[in-house]
């Protein structure tokens, strides 16, 4: 007689762990890191590696201090790390990438009771938090390939420049930026592979940059400014490694479109009308904050549930 098995949801699982999913995203990352590392220069990979090293110490250190389950292999921190590296100057000094990734992983993301359960994308957080109190040092850009002629460091980013940069510049990543935004063909590269492994959905990638293109081509009327104003600043990094997080974005294809299309709006609104060249850090911070507001209203009702003053569904 076969016995009657009763466990609680969910009763459907995947083969698709955490750590297989982190570990596509850091694989899916590897073009961008390659490509900063030809830019940059070694620096590149050892801030890489100092911000992964650090956001898996925090994670250690504070699951251990809280008595919970122990999670850095999950590589969540790791991802973490990389995409905060990602989101630096390759000239900022590392004990500041190191207060980062404090924030990152112990205050987004730990305090609020670890992975899946944070508010906001913990590498963006960061990231607007050493903006603001590292304000010189974070929009300090070193020009691409400055290891190679020593007296030319520093240069501005393509948002930043009187002087439009090209769309082979841009592409290829030869122009002023953090180290992991610049290089749109890898970053493009590692979103492809994302969606052919089902580890995201193109559909908030798409609404955030087609939101930036349309109001961008809107305003200029010039195709060739629209296409620029797409692959510049960290519009493809944030659209398709941090607006497609699982625990900080909706949850429908509704709410994602919605979502996606928040982030392109806002983003404009700074990139046009604020003091900053570039908004994508705060535009998908914002929306992280009213996502459960979009998914209040997007998640559909049960089958069967009774609407107050209604009737139920059937």
């Amino acid at each position: 007689m076969a016995k009657l098995i009763i466990e609680p949801s969910p009763h459907i699982k995947s083969a698709m762990t955490t750590q297989k999913i982190m570990l596509c995203v850091i694989i899916a990352l590897l073009p961008a890191l390659i490509a900063s590392v030809w830019i940059f220069g070694l620096r590149a990979l050892v801030m890489t590696v100092v911000c992964c090293a650090a956001c898996v110490v925090f994670e250690w250190i504070t699951r251990k201090i809280m008595k919970r389950e122990n999670t850095i292999s999950d590589l969540s921190a790791v991802v973490t790390g990389m995409l905060l590296a990602f989101n630096l100057p390759v000239t900022l000094p590392f004990y500041m990438a190191v207060i980062g990734c404090f924030v990152a992983i112990v205050i987004v993301k730990q305090f609020f009771g670890g992975i899946g359960q944070n508010f906001a994308n913990p590498a963006i957080t960061a990231r607007i938090v050493l903006m603001l109190s590292f304000t010189s040092y974070m929009t300090t850009w070193a020009e691409p390939f400055y290891y190679k002629n020593p007296d030319v460091i520093t240069t501005s980013t393509p948002l930043a420049s009187d002087t439009p940069a090209e769309i082979t510049d841009l592409l290829l990543g030869t122009t002023g930026g953090c180290l992991g935004e610049t290089c749109a063909i890898a970053l493009l590269l590692g979103g492809i592979f994302l969606v052919v492994m089902k580890i995201i959905t193109p559909v908030t990638p798409v609404c955030f940059i087609g939101t930036v293109f349309v109001i961008s081509l809107i305003a200029t009327g010039d195709i060739m400014q629209a296409v620029a104003a797409i692959l510049s600043g960290g519009l493809i990094l944030g659209a398709v490694f941090m607006a497609t997080d699982y625990a900080t974005t909706p949850m429908t294809t509704k709410g994602k479109i919605i979502f996606g299309i928040g982030c392109g709006l806002v983003t404009m609104l700074i990139r046009y009308f604020g003091t900053m060249p570039e908004g994508v850090s705060y535009s998908i911070l914002l929306m992280n904050i009213l996502t459960p507001l979009i998914d209040r209203f997007t998640v559909p009702k049960a089958f069967g549930e009774v609407k107050k003053g209604g009737k139920s569904k059937k």
